[in-house]
């Protein structure tokens, strides 16, 4: 992945990471926890933790 497009993903994922439920994420398969986002071009598949204030990525697709 190009620095400029990396350095674009790291910074949305911060606001995404602050804001999971938020920033044009949806839902997948009717879980509010189990999001799908476009972050700096990149689609992340990602889990929501509320629990223990997590979120972790499962899927990153950079084409």
């Amino acid at each position: 992945m190009p620095r400029a497009l990396r350095d674009t993903f790291d910074a949305g994922l911060r606001r995404l990471a602050a804001e999971p439920y938020g920033l044009g994420s949806t839902p997948v398969k009717g879980d509010p926890d189990r999001r799908e986002a476009t972050v700096g071009g990149v689609v992340v598949r990602y889990y929501v933790s509320a629990s223990v204030l997590t979120v972790t990525v499962v899927r990153a697709v950079y084409v």
